[in-house]
């Protein structure tokens, strides 16, 4: 297979950028469309600095340094043609663990006009119920203890702005690359509490020189097995100890607002804009929450790659019922947009079999994705006494994920939630199915007070425990027109 390979001197890209948590999506998705905008002369200032955090960041710090940070990335074409390209926007990388003083510096550089985000759904810190910020977590405290030596992204930015702001080297844009809706504004939030607790005068200063642009962000990116990476260096005829794989459809909307400029990246393909709002609300509703519509149901059911789930005739016509009867009247279309034809997309998309995306991925911290991918729309259901079967369905699944762990087929398996709380650890080992109800996922929408909710996610919760998953599924088909 042919490699695309990039056409511009390493040695001449400038950092402009600075990147928050290099995994798959983000080396997917904002590199790819930066690799391709560095061959133009003129806007090879944006090279993109990576930074990572965390202890387990090790491996890949030392994957990517082993190859001077350069990796190919396999794009899967639903037509079953790959391309693989070689990327070679990463152009530093810091690992915070072992130079926590070059994260504050590189923070703290002018040349560096923007910071990009992909620090997880979960990773902004706000409480699910208020959504205000956490400011009593313990590493939250010992970061505003010990600002000189922080460890969580707050405290790293914080004081990366407050080296800024004494040496006056101007503002920068804080923007976020998570599947959060309205994520400048969450991340605004996030960052201006923990900065007001931190420093009053700095939390003035980024008033005045720090923007937070939302975003929407869309491209699949299983995450990499030892297996993938033996299959994609085979096939790419590359020795690459990291190489990624995605779909060939890929999506950034942007609104404009970097106050201290920005790349031309309308020039690969990017959308800038006033107002992401119906972007976004129409892919988390769509694509991420059919995703966790999927996830649970046909994880029970023994699945475990997400193409092979959607061969499944019922799985397929749930996911798809939800699109047309929960999702479509209540999600507003952007302009030019053809609905029909994105809902018919996302489920070629999700059965890709070149991407064969991994069930447990979409399953993984569902504490966190439900209160943005699947409870603001459930609320706008059950004002409109909207059927509600599906979504009963789906978290009387989710219980009994968490709760038994083990599927249909008796196959155990380990539950990744790192946001749940000990009381909803509590919750979940409770006899009683409606406490779960009480998960801090779902209390600020109030589900037990919704009868028909409530009968409907009993009765699905007995069933799954006494039938299996799959028979309570084709029930609920048998019985839906």
């Amino acid at each position: 297979m042919n490699t695309i390979s990039y056409h511009y001197d390493p040695q001449k890209i400038k950092t402009g950028i600075l990147h928050i948590g290099v995994g798959n999506f983000h080396r997917a998705h904002q590199q790819f469309y930066t690799n391709k905008l560095l061959e133009f002369e003129d806007q090879q200032q944006w090279g993109i600095c990576g930074v990572c955090l965390l202890p387990s960041d090790e491996k890949i710090i030392n994957d990517l340094k082993a190859q001077n940070l350069d990796y190919t990335l396999t794009v899967c074409g639903r037509n079953e043609t790959n391309q693989v390209y070689k990327i070679g926007s990463l152009n530093e990388l810091i690992w915070g663990i072992e130079d926590p003083e070059a994260v504050k510096e590189k923070i703290a550089d002018s040349n560096v006009k923007i910071i990009t985000l992909t620090i997880t759904e979960g990773g902004y810190n706000l409480d699910k119920e208020t959504g205000k910020f956490l400011l009593a977590d313990k590493k939250i405290q010992e970061d505003l203890r010990n600002t000189e030596n922080p460890s969580t992204v707050f405290g790293f930015i914080a004081e990366g702005l407050s080296r800024r702001k004494m040496r006056n080297n101007g503002g920068v844009t804080i923007l976020s690359c998570d599947n959060l809706q309205h994520n400048g504004n969450t991340s605004k939030q996030a960052f201006t509490e923990f900065i007001q607790a931190w420093d009053k005068d700095l939390a003035e200063w980024v008033k005045n020189h720090v923007t937070f642009p939302n975003s929407m962000v869309d491209r699949i990116t299983p995450s990499t097995t030892s297996e993938d990476i033996t299959r994609l260096n085979s096939s790419s005829g590359i020795a690459d100890l990291a190489p990624v794989y995605c779909e060939d459809f890929i999506q950034w909307v942007i609104e404009d607002d970097f106050i201290a400029g920005r790349p031309e990246w309308e020039r690969v393909g990017v959308e800038f804009t006033d107002d992401v709002t119906a972007f976004e609300n129409m892919k988390l509703s769509l694509l991420n929450a059919s995703h966790t519509l999927l996830s649970y149901p046909s994880f029970l059911m023994g699945y475990r790659k997400v193409d092979q789930a959607m061969e499944n005739q019922n799985l397929k016509k749930f996911v798809r019922d939800f699109m047309d009867i929960d999702i479509t009247p209540f999600v507003p279309v952007p302009k030019n947009t053809n609905l029909e034809e994105y809902k018919k997309t996302l489920l070629e998309r999700f059965s890709n079999q070149s991407v064969s995306d991994q069930v447990a991925r979409l399953c993984f911290d569902g504490i966190s994705k439900f209160p943005v991918y699947i409870t603001p729309n459930l609320d706008k259901m059950i004002k409109a006494d909207a059927d509600l079967t599906r979504l009963a369905f789906l978290i009387a699944a989710y219980r009994h994920y968490l709760k038994y762990k083990k599927d249909d087929k008796g196959n155990s398996y380990e539950v990744s939630e790192p946001w749940l709380t000990p009381d909803d650890e509590q919750l979940i080992l409770s006899v009683e199915p409606l406490d779960f109800l009480e998960l801090s996922s779902f209390k600020s929408t109030g589900l037990r007070s919704s009868d028909k909710f409530v009968k409907l996610y009993a009765r699905f919760a007995d069933e799954i425990k006494n039938q299996g998953t799959s028979p309570v599924l084709q029930s609920i088909l048998n019985k839906l027109p």
